[in-house]
């Protein structure tokens, strides 16, 4: 006879038992099917994130692109800007060193005694403005402003020290240096007659040469000197009537 095992499957034991079966494997599938769920959705919402990062740096860039180009067409009015405010700081600069010299000139020529002659005047702003075949005065260098250099002659060294004085009512003046006054000897009348130059006046022994700067301190002076002189040489008309004191 064949031997039959009459104990039912599961409560068998051994290694040809049947695997037993329970709840816990639906568990396990649903686990791995929300596990793979989530890491698909991660997976999408990474991509989304990535996306969107890049949309918004392209759109960064060309706001970036904009701004430059708008930039660059108001640096043309920055630059204009700037250029005005030089010019502008410019005119300023010449307005306060700006001297009148038509005024000083005309005012001279008020206060000019009759028995004075005047054979150069030259004014400038600044020792370091050079006139060409301007009075060359040494004490000119001790005023740093606006200047004038007068070299005349007068009957006697009284009358140039009147005329020294009444310099002083020159509007602006602050000092007035008489540099030198000389009168000449018998041989220096004698050369300068006969050779009838016009940078000595001196044609009698008691004729006295002087050399003036009448210096306007208050005035400012400019920055850097022109190349320019600003007042040029006015070489003064000798007077018959004074040539012959």
């Amino acid at each position: 006879m064949r031997p039959v095992n009459l104990i039912p499957a599961e409560q068998r034991r051994g290694q040809h038992a049947p695997a037993r079966t329970g709840p816990l494997a639906p568990f396990l599938v649903v686990g791995v099917l929300l596990a793979a769920l989530a890491g698909v959705t991660l997976l999408v919402l990474t991509n989304n994130t990535i996306s969107d990062r890049k949309a918004e740096a392209a759109e960064l860039s060309r706001e970036a692109a904009t701004l430059e180009a708008r930039a660059e067409k108001l640096a043309a009015f920055t630059e204009f800007r700037t250029v005005r405010e030089q010019r502008t700081a410019t005119v300023a600069s010449l307005a306060d060193s700006r001297f009148d010299w038509e005024r000083v000139l005309r005012e001279l020529a008020l206060v000019l005694p009759s028995d004075v002659w005047l054979v150069q005047v030259s004014g400038t702003v600044s020792p370091a403005v050079q006139v060409a075949d301007a009075a060359d005065i040494s004490a000119r260098d001790s005023a740093p402003g606006p200047a004038l250099e007068i070299i005349g002659c007068g009957p006697s060294q009284e009358s140039v020290a009147r005329f020294a004085a009444v310099l002083e009512d020159i509007d602006g003046a602050t000092r007035v240096g008489v540099a030198t006054s000389k009168r000449p000897d018998l041989a220096t009348v004698n050369s300068s007659a006969s050779s009838s130059q016009d940078d000595d006046c001196r044609t009698r022994d008691f004729i006295a040469r002087f050399e003036i700067v009448v210096a306007f301190d208050a005035v400012p002076a400019p920055a850097a000197p022109p190349a320019a002189p600003v007042a040029p040489a006015v070489p003064a008309p000798v007077s018959d009537t004074a040539a012959t004191p």
